[in-house]
């Protein structure tokens, strides 16, 4: 098994799309990018603790490859606006992607470069590349939010 970790705006709906792949084996969601330990939902959402909301994905590299990752990653939210996506504005709503390791960082970079010569003139995808740091798992009620509420994710792979 190999981990993948996304940062696309709210990361309720993102870890439903994820969780929905063949080759996903599981699927978290969480704080990552920021400076400060173990921080909670409510310093998040200030902003003030550089986390982005993300979602720590597992899977098996024999059934689903990282490129397959990186083209859900793409299609799930608007990589053009800068630390927001729709109504939620802030850098925690930052798209990006936390690398583990150079050949996801070499996938992540090329992926990026192909969508950006394929967009639209003048739109610039704003996606952050990094290593990933520490992953910290969001509260229970979050994990699996949109099942526990019984509704949909928006946007489906």
């Amino acid at each position: 098994m190999e981990t993948a970790t996304f940062a696309a705006g709210c990361f309720w709906g993102v870890e439903m799309a994820f969780r929905r792949m063949p080759g996903v084996t599981g699927t978290r969601v969480g704080y990552s990018g920021g400076t400060v330990e173990d921080p909670g939902y409510e310093r998040v959402c200030t902003g003030q603790t550089g986390h982005a909301e993300a979602v720590e994905v597992t899977f098996d590299p024999s059934r689903i490859g990282y490129d397959d990752l990186l083209e859900a990653f793409w299609a799930v939210h608007d990589p053009t606006q800068l630390d927001r996506q729709g109504p939620d504005v802030g850098t925690q709503y930052r798209s990006a992607i936390f690398t583990h390791g150079p050949e996801q960082e070499a996938a992540a970079r090329a992926s990026k470069d192909r969508l950006q010569a394929a967009g639209r003139p003048g739109a610039q995808v704003v996606t952050r590349i990094e290593p990933a740091g520490p992953f910290y798992q969001a509260e229970d009620y979050h994990q699996r939010y949109f099942e526990k509420q019984g509704r949909r994710a928006e946007r489906h792979f």
